[in-house]
């Protein structure tokens, strides 16, 4: 699976165009993705222990085009609940990002109930997925987490792979566990080693001061790495959440089922106030009429450039673009030009000041990769023809040589 793997065609188009954002916060080092309208309040995604901030490509993509902000991060080295929550509390400082709205799924629920426990003037609302209130049950199946931090990477990535159910899958299903898989070997020794102790490490989420109603629990009915008697305690704990139950989608819904994930995201995020800026979306015509409106302040989305050389990105390193997310009202829906992953990329739909060039919008993922699929069967085809040519002509110059011995003259 992990060598037969391929990214997905809307992958490798997410990576084009988002920036990735890397800045370290004193002894902490933040990956993550900031993209969609800075006037509005953002959407943080956090993921489970296998996952990273790569796994919510999907959301990131299609909410950012309804004129939301999500931010994708990844979990840093961190070893215990309450550096969790004074690392996560300077991140959200340095990217000056005050009140915001929490979207976790299995370690990453539990992560965002923490932090909504312990800072809760900050978090607004939660949206919790495949989570648990407590890690007593992961630390009864890890009698060796003392020596976590000692274990080798190859059995803490196999202890990490064996969490993830495997066996026959739906097709969707099954690529969301590759997709998984390929990012768990992205993953340093240390990466896993943190994780695995934040869930072995005794500990429980207590009263919360956030109302039941700015909550939405996402659950799928079907296997996944959380037990359900952990997943009903969610429930339990919060009745007056609003329920988005999923028939089907695994251990990772936001891969294997976007469009419910996205729709029950986007119900959340009206439910809770959350305005989304859709007219400062790249190619998508403005409610107004008049096109000479430049002279607006967060209402102009033309020039998001000012997001990466921002002076809140402090030690100005090239691989810390993301700094200044929160102190820009301009939104960076159009990646930069200088994105590590594509140097030669040119951002689509931002090359006209008004937009709305009909042949330059932001493509969907879907549609890239059909596109892709076409030209990969075009070029097999191709090559396949080129073959059959190549053998018939050594069958016909055998032929000929044939002939010419039985009469010379033939080639003369």
């Amino acid at each position: 699976m992990k060598g037969g793997f391929s990214p997905p065609g809307d992958y490798i188009y997410f990576k084009s165009q988002v920036p990735l954002h890397k800045i370290p916060i004193g002894t902490k080092q933040w990956r993550y993705y900031d993209f969609g309208p800075k006037v509005v309040p953002p959407l943080i995604c956090i993921p489970g222990t296998a996952g990273t901030a790569d796994v919510y490509y999907k959301q990131i993509m299609a909410l950012s085009m309804k004129g939301y902000r999500v931010i994708s991060v990844d979990i840093p080295h961190v070893w215990n609940n309450h550096e969790w929550v004074q690392a996560f509390e300077k991140f959200l400082d340095v990217i000056n990002v005050h009140r915001i709205h929490l979207y976790g799924t299995s370690l990453g629920g539990f992560l965002a109930l923490l932090f909504a426990q312990h800072r809760p003037r900050r978090v607004k609302s939660l949206v919790l997925s495949n989570t648990f209130l407590e890690t007593k049950y992961f630390a009864a199946a890890m009698p060796w987490a003392p020596v976590v931090s000692w274990t080798p990477s190859f059995l803490l990535k196999r202890h990490v792979l064996t969490g993830i159910l495997s066996g026959p899958h739906e097709p969707f299903i099954a690529d969301s566990v590759d997709f998984v898989v390929a990012q768990v070997e992205t993953l340093s020794r240390e990466d896993l080693a943190s994780r695995l102790t934040l869930t072995s490490d005794t500990a429980s989420i207590g009263p919360l001061m956030l109302s039941d109603s700015l909550m939405t629990i996402i659950d799928t009915n079907d296997k996944c790495a959380i037990p359900q008697q952990l997943k009903d305690e969610v429930s339990e704990r919060f009745p007056g959440a609003r329920r988005a139950d999923i028939k089907s989608g695994g251990d990772f819904p936001f891969l294997s089922r976007p469009d419910e994930i996205n729709l029950h995201l986007k119900l959340h995020l009206r439910r809770v106030g959350v305005e989304a800026r859709e007219d400062l979306v790249p190619g998508i015509p403005k409610a107004s009429n008049d096109d000479g409106g430049s002279g607006g302040g967060s209402g102009e989305p033309k020039d998001d450039r000012e997001d990466t050389d921002d002076a809140s990105n402090a030690d100005g390193s090239k691989s810390n673009p993301g700094g200044s997310s929160g102190n820009d009202s301009q939104p960076p829906l159009v990646p930069d030009n200088n994105d590590s992953h594509n140097p030669d990329n040119q951002p689509l739909g931002g090359t006209t000041s008004k937009g709305h060039d009909p042949l330059q919008p932001l493509l969907s993922g879907a549609s890239y990769e059909k596109n892709v699929i076409l030209v990969t069967s075009l070029l097999h085809l191709l090559v396949e023809f080129f073959v059959i040519c190549y053998q018939q002509l050594h069958v016909s110059l055998l032929i000929l040589y044939i002939n010419n011995k039985q009469c010379p003259m033939i080639l003369m």
